[in-house]
Formats: structure tokens, sequence, C-alpha cells
């Protein structure tokens, strides 16, 4: 029976690569799912592999729904978890690395600040390609950021815990993604990042961007130049780490309008700062969002964020952005093409490059172009080529 084994083995060796081999079973796992842009690429990955679950920690009803209810979820799914998940790494390390995906041939999972790339492969020939949206905020590059701006509250005790635990989690962390085979990065500085603090190499692949939502906007933009006095808008999760307080400040030294759509927990504080050029609207619809990127003249984006999906979608729109030069910004704002950085994370640095602008030609059509290279259609084509690449040259390996 073995020499049988081993001829068989032998003889689908010496077929070209691809001939004879079966379409891999695929898994997708994700940290959690209930809003934000990860989970909008675990949208895109459902419709490129439709068939393959989703494993993750947490889903709400509204992202099971649009996804199909291909996701699959275990205890932390339910009460007292669901109230506690944030605080629970430990354990959401403890459940993705212990899920049984032994039935699958490719295990892609989709981790940021969560613990998805925990996921272990339980047989050599099995495949684990990631795609990072960051090495772990509160671990790694943004460490001393939270403890100063926790974005949980109480933030007491978000600062307790992760004094506490950061130096167990960091190694957990690391060992982890030295189980991954293949690493993708949501873009260059992340790669950067992923080879800092993890000391593993990766290919860029943008996020995708629902570019053809918000192109037509840009058609019908009638801006030529920046007015005297502009109209400033932002959208987008409000948390501390997004640093909107010095927009706020900027704008009400300027004496500009500034329009803010979201929801989250730093929306009380930045109301305390805020006097009456700052528009709080909450959540909102998009055809309301659509009444306000049709009166915005600029998008402010100040924070150092891993890519930054909000001001893309901007720039699709025909806004011109201006960004903080760090992070994801320096993949897709084009200086005086399509907006401009300020240099420090401050007001009076963003004052300075503000200031700067009134009068500035701009072209919302060729502003709403450079977004092009961010759409869904590339990053599936991408996404579909690396995994077929990777799937096969491993599944040579492995026979040989």
């Amino acid at each position: 029976m073995a020499g049988y084994y081993y001829f068989i083995k032998n003889l689908l060796g010496y077929f070209p690569k691809g001939q004879l081999m079966s379409k891999p079973k695929i898994a997708i796992v994700h940290d959690w799912l209930y809003g934000g842009g990860a989970e909008k690429v675990v949208l895109e990955i459902h419709k490129l592999y439709p068939e393959a679950p989703i494993y993750t920690s947490f889903c709400s009803d509204e992202w099971r729904q649009k996804l199909d209810n291909k996701v699959v979820t275990g205890y932390l799914q339910r009460w007292p978890f669901t109230k506690l998940r944030r605080f629970l790494p430990l354990l959401r390390q403890w459940w993705f690395a212990r899920l049984d995906l032994s039935q699958y041939d490719i295990i892609l999972s989709s981790s940021g600040n969560g613990e998805a790339k925990f996921a272990r492969k339980s047989r050599p020939e099995q495949l684990h390609i990631c795609y990072c949206h960051t090495p772990t905020h509160f671990y790694w590059r943004h460490y001393d950021e939270y403890i100063k701006r926790p974005s949980f509250r109480p933030q007491w005790l978000a600062r307790l815990g992760l004094k506490s635990l950061v130096r167990p989690l960091k190694k957990r962390d690391f060992n982890a993604a030295q189980q991954v085979d293949i690493f993708i990065a949501n873009s260059t500085g992340i790669q950067a990042d992923i080879e800092e603090f993890y000391q593993r190499k990766s290919t860029v692949i943008f996020p995708p961007i629902d570019v053809s939502s918000f192109s037509p906007l840009a058609k019908n933009r009638k801006q030529p130049s920046i007015p005297k006095k502009p109209r400033c808008l932002i959208w987008g999760r409000i948390v501390p780490m997004k640093r909107l307080d010095i927009a706020i400040k900027a704008c009400q030294k300027l004496g500009w309008r500034l329009d803010i759509i979201g929801k989250g927990p730093d929306v009380d504080n930045l109301k305390n700062i805020a006097d009456k050029h700052t528009n709080f609207l909450g959540f909102v619809d998009n055809t309301t969002r659509e009444k306000y990127i049709k009166k915005a003249d600029l998008f402010i984006f100040c924070s150092h964020e891993d890519f930054g999906i909000a001001p893309v979608e901007a720039l699709a729109s025909g806004i011109p952005v201006v960004a903080y030069e760090a992070g994801g910004a320096l993949d897709y704002i084009k200086p005086e093409k399509n907006g401009w950085f300020f240099s420090e994370q401050t007001d009076s640095s963003l004052i300075e490059t503000l200031e700067e602008l009134p009068g500035k030609k701009v072209s919302p059509t060729k502003i709403s172009a450079t977004a092009n290279e961010f759409s869904a259609a590339i990053f599936h084509k991408a996404i579909k080529n690396i995994v077929d690449k990777s799937w096969k040259e491993y599944s040579h390996e492995n026979r040989h």
C-alpha cells in the first residue's frame, strides 16, 4: 500500500504545475465584523470567494446579512463577551488559535487590531495568507498614542489594562506573525511596519474603494479654484486616534466652516472644544452625505492612518484632500495634483498649509481620476493573482 502511495505522489509531481490540481478550499478569517474599512475589504474578498465561510470573533446582524450569512462565530459572540470583546485580546487570541480549519487548503486572514492572524494551520500542506491592515496599533507603532488617548471607556481602565498586558500580548502577536506563510500589506507604510515589527516581507495590495459610487459626483462639481473661505469636510469614525481636534481648532482660528459626519466615543470631547464653525452631523445616509460632498471645498485628514479609505473616497468625489504627511496618505496624495500635506500633527502646522490654499486652481475630474487605481476591480485581480500563484507554488513545493 505504501508503494502505491509513493507511486501516485510521484506521478502527480511529474505533471506540470496546475495540472491535476483540484480547486483549493478557502476559509476567510477576520478579527470582527461590525463596521469600518477592514470590513469593506472582507466584503470584497467574499465577492471573490463567495463559497468560503468567514470565521470571526463577533459579527453584527447587519454584517452577517451583507456577507450572505456565510459568517461563523463562537462563544465570543454571546453575552457577556459582546459587551467586553474589546477588552479581551487574550481570549480572542485563544479562540482564533483553536479554530478547526483542517478541512481547508488556504486560510485567508484579514487582520489589523485584532487577532485573525492567530488562526493556525493544522497540517503542513495548508497555506496561510494574511492581508494585514496593520500590526496591532496598541502593541506597536501607536502604543504611546493609545496610552495618551484611549479609544475605550473608561480611559483609566483601558490604560491600566494595556500597560499590564502589553508585553505578553506583544510577544504572542509577534509569534503568531511568524506562522503566516505570506503577508499582504494594505499600504507601503504598513509594509514597512510589517518588516520592522514582525521582521517579515510583504506585498502591497491597496484596499478596495467603491470609486464608481463617488466619481459621478466629481463630474457635477463646479470648482475651478479654492475659495477665500473654503468649506471643509470630514467623515469617518470619531475616535481620538483620528485627531479631529486638530482640524476643529484650525478651522475655528481661520473662521472656516467644518462639517463632520460620523459617530464614535470622541464626539463629546470634541464638542467641548468646538464653536459655531463646527457642525457635527452624526451618522447620515448616503444621500445626505452626497449633499455635503457637493458643498465641500476641502477634505481634511489629520490621522496617521494605516491607509485611510475616507480620503480616497473624497478624492473620487473630486474633493482635494489636505492630509497629515504620514502613513497611508503618502500612497495617494499627490501634492498640487489632488491635495496637499501638512508636516506636523498640530493645528498650527495645518493652518500653515490651509492659509496657502485660497485661490489655488483645482480640477475635480482630474482629482477623481487619481482614485481609479484603488478600485475594487483592481483589488480583486491582485488578490486572485497572489492567491492563485502562491497556491500553485506552495502545492508544487509540497509535492516535491
